[in-house]
């Protein structure tokens, strides 16, 4: 299982740059599969916390009975904005002051977590105590691909991890 740890261990300065564009907003996007396999996309907190990333739902939720049956899923953090300062070219394709920042997609398999010794430091983590979200379903990601995605001048750039292989940096002009 790969969980947040092997990226950063791996790849830290990458690791770092995802981070900060996952963390930039607090609600992301989460594809699961459906009973019948097509894609169900809703709304979600996630969480690095420690050496792993955390997302939860509520008791009983569609998105969580899709990923006690099949734990694939997508998760997509908004994108960012750099000021002009962080900014490789300020002219970016938008005409903005700044350069858009990325967007992080990662993806991989939902490991359900039930025992409340193990999910007791998240929500410490969080402000919560060790009996909050009693019946809320939580996961960790086992991290099959994370890419971060952003415009360098004219091109769009997509930095790719998976565990074991690195990073790989793809550009399309």
């Amino acid at each position: 299982m790969a969980g947040w740890h092997e990226v950063v261990e791996s790849a830290p300065e990458f690791a770092a740059r995802v981070r900060e564009s996952f963390e930039s907003h607090k609600h992301k996007t989460i594809a699961t599969l459906r009973k019948d396999g097509s894609p169900r996309v809703s709304g979600i907190e996630a969480y690095v916390i420690g050496d792993d990333l955390w997302f939860g739902s509520m008791p009983g939720a569609l998105k969580a009975r899709d990923l006690r049956r099949d734990p694939r899923f997508a998760l997509h953090g908004p994108p960012v904005l750099l000021d002009a300062a962080e900014s490789t070219d300020s002219a970016d394709v938008s005409g903005s002051a700044g350069s858009p920042g990325g967007d992080t997609k990662l993806s991989g398999y939902a490991v359900e977590v039930t025992d409340r010794d193990r999910i007791a430091p998240m929500l410490a983590a969080r402000g919560f105590g060790p009996d909050a979200f009693s019946e809320s379903h939580f996961f960790i990601a086992d991290i099959r691909e994370v890419v971060l995605t952003r415009i360098e001048g004219s091109a769009m750039v997509m930095d790719l991890w998976r565990p074991g292989q690195g990073v790989r940096r793809l550009q399309r002009v």
